[in-house]
């Protein structure tokens, strides 16, 4: 018998309320345990992160808690459902969080889609964690919220965007394996150009030469009078030769394919007219691009999802709680691109024998956090 995901999701948080609560780490059955734990212990603890900040780290739970921010406004495949809707998101997130990187967390989801008051409720709460985790804020919006938020001196990370540019990686690099290609070399369309699209076209144009990015009105080139500051700078990173036109002039002799759009966009003929054995990275969900089988069928030599009902799973959960634990244990004050690169080798590395049904591990493993988090803790020691 097939499980009803939804009916049992809806039946156990109504039994428990949610996903997540507060548990205390001391005790308290005696006045000493009180004195300790509270009035008049706690003064001193205060004096002392009084006198020296950073001591706040190792004394309260600055030392390893993450907010997990949103504003409900682009939730994976629901859209923008505000912030109530966005709650049992965030809390699947924090738990994540905990499970894989043995971080604490806690979610918070604000009341306004404005860019300026994200900003300012991020800066007035950030003395309480050791990083924020941006979360389902729409574009373009995140990209301001994240941008001016980089000098807070704790990591703030939008997983929509560059956990995902991460996983993407990795499952590109082990693709090239699996068929002798060079990666370099890969012709890659990126059809999307949100928040994912342009994590993963910035990621990538560090390692691919020969990228084009569409958004739903094609090709984005310099012919285009329509594009917003952020989409102008693809300028400069893909389409070396300024073509202009829609998804089936831009597929034609792709390699690699990356979709995160819409539905059904990708047909079987766009597939065949691409170069033999491509890539098909349909990230839509829970309705990708093209289903598995039909790109197989049209010539698709490996085929990725963001479902995990099909083989080569794109999850950000694979990226990260490790790159979060490993930013966090050397208290780095960012998250770099070096950092987002080495999780990515160190994640695709992680598979020893990448094969067509397997160029990503399950993102069961649980190992999985610490080794990205190892080469994550690395990229930070080694940066200039």
């Amino acid at each position: 018998m097939i499980m009803d995901y939804n009916l049992e999701s809806l039946k156990v948080h109504k039994q428990l309320g949610g996903k997540l609560e507060v548990r205390s780490k001391i005790g308290i059955s005696s006045k000493d345990d009180l004195s300790i734990a509270y009035t008049p212990g706690v003064g001193a603890v205060s004096l002392a992160i009084a006198e020296d900040s950073s001591l706040a780290r190792t004394l309260t739970l600055k030392k390893d808690t993450v907010a997990v921010i949103s504003d409900g406004s682009a939730v994976l495949g629901l859209g923008d459902i505000g912030p109530l809707a966005a709650l049992p998101v965030m809390e699947g997130k924090s738990l994540l969080l905990k499970e894989f990187a043995g971080l604490n967390s806690f979610p918070l989801v604000l009341d306004s889609h404005d860019a300026s008051s994200i900003i300012q409720v991020v800066r007035s709460v950030a003395p309480t964690f050791a990083a924020i985790n941006l979360e389902d804020i729409k574009a373009p919006v995140c990209f301001e919220v994240e941008s001016s938020l980089q000098d807070l001196g704790i990591p703030v990370f939008h997983d929509d965007q560059h956990g995902t540019a991460v996983v993407v990686l990795a499952g590109l690099i082990n693709s090239a394996k699996v068929t002798n290609k060079e990666l370099s070399s890969l012709k890659v369309v990126v059809n999307g150009a949100g928040a994912a699209g342009t994590a993963i076209t910035k990621l990538l144009s560090s390692v691919v030469k020969d990228i084009l990015v569409l958004d739903s009105k094609g090709i984005i080139s310099s012919s285009r009078s329509d594009l917003n500051k952020y989409k102008k700078e693809f300028l400069s990173l893909t389409n070396s030769q300024d073509v202009s036109g829609d998804l089936s002039f831009a597929i034609k002799g792709a390699d690699v394919f990356i979709g995160v759009s819409k539905p059904g966009i990708l047909t079987e003929e766009m597939i065949r007219s691409m170069n033999s054995d491509p890539f098909i990275f349909a990230l839509s969900n829970p309705v990708p691009e093209v289903m598995p089988d039909v790109a197989h069928s049209a010539g698709a030599l490996i085929v990725a999802t963001g479902r995990s009902d099909f083989p080569n799973q794109i999850n950000n959960v694979l990226a990260f709680p490790g790159i979060f634990k490993g930013a966090i244990s050397v208290r780095a004050t960012r998250i770099t691109e070096k950092m987002k690169l080495a999780a990515a080798h160190a994640l695709a590395n992680y598979i020893k024998q990448p094969s067509r049904e397997m160029v990503l591990p399950s993102p069961l493993d649980k190992e999985i956090a610490n080794v990205v988090s190892k080469a994550v803790a690395d990229a930070w020691s080694d940066a200039d």
